[in-house]
């Protein structure tokens, strides 16, 4: 089977009618828990196309996995009101596709934003979250990696042909991300653009830049203790990039101590977010999901 039959594309409703997209992987796999995978602020569902293969097709507890495109990404449609690109909004529209695939709990991973949408889903349907994995994000966002984000996205570059756009993404990420080989830096392009009459574009609608660019950096961000707070009894499983600009070794700290519980694992020689298809992550996260969908059982 080639990687692009591994998955199908399901479309749905979101709650104002807009068209969205998902990806579902071993479809026939229901004999564990699914796992639900969330991106970050402009990335796609492609991100996570390596590690939904090994997830989906191990030999030992295979999983349906569902990797989501928010509105305004991937193949989802853009939304003509910028205002609703938002963590609520679009933690509505998450619940939706479960809702269409008739999935009522399962194992969450979320990259950056994913994780912040996860805190949000905790407070709306905290029975649907059977154990997660945070993708270097938690409770407090760091102002200096936010402006990273900015700085770049403000700047993105247009490059014409596929190397360009390899080398443009070394550039803007290389120091934070030595550990990447070329064929990491190619996937990553893969992800994030696609192929235009236009040449190659980043797969995501522009306005999306200026949710962003209208931050107030000077101000301190809220933070989401409260709403992580409620997730205590919920396995937990948090990776940080060494070299992150977004989730500090401090706030990583404090979530320790706030969830007891929470494991945690350092990504050497990566920044923000890690590529959890690359080194044993992929082995690492199965393991995690095996473990705690045991330890649920053997508790139940």
């Amino acid at each position: 089977m080639s990687s692009t039959e591994a998955f199908s594309d399901f479309f749905y409703s979101a709650p104002d009618g807009l068209k969205l997209h998902a990806r579902v992987y071993g479809e026939a796999n229901s004999d564990h828990w699914p796992v639900v995978c969330l991106p970050g602020l402009t990335r796609n569902a492609r991100d996570f196309h390596e590690l939904a293969l090994h997830l989906s097709a191990r030999p030992t507890a295979p999983r349906k996995v569902v990797a989501f495109d928010y509105r305004g990404r991937g193949q989802s449609a853009y939304d003509p009101d910028v205002s609703h690109y938002n963590v609520g909004v679009e933690a509505g529209d998450i619940l939706a596709g479960l809702a269409a695939l008739n999935i009522d709990e399962a194992a969450f991973i979320g990259t950056s934003r994913g994780g912040l949408i996860i805190h949000v889903l905790g407070a709306l349907r905290p029975a649907v979250l059977k154990t997660i994995v945070f993708n270097d994000i938690g409770p407090v966002i760091e102002p200096a990696g936010l402006a990273h984000i900015q700085s770049y996205l403000e700047r993105e570059p247009k490059p014409k042909t596929f190397a360009l756009a390899v080398d443009g993404q070394r550039d803007v990420h290389g120091q934070d991300f030595p550990a990447l080989t070329d064929a990491d830096w190619k996937r990553m392009v893969g992800a994030l653009y696609r192929e235009t009459d236009q040449g190659l574009l980043p797969d995501f609608d522009p306005k999306l830049v200026d949710t962003v660019a209208n931050l107030d950096l000077t101000q301190p961000l809220p933070a989401l203790w409260p709403q992580f707070e409620a997730l205590q009894a919920i396995p937990l499983l948090t990776l940080r990039g060494a070299n992150s600009r977004l989730l500090s070794v401090d706030t990583l700290r404090q979530m320790r101590e706030r969830h007891s519980q929470m494991e945690t694992i350092a990504v050497e020689g990566q920044g923000h977010a890690p590529f959890l298809e690359t080194g044993d992550l992929p082995n690492m996260i199965a393991t995690f999901f095996d473990c705690t969908e045991q330890h649920g059982a053997t508790a139940g």
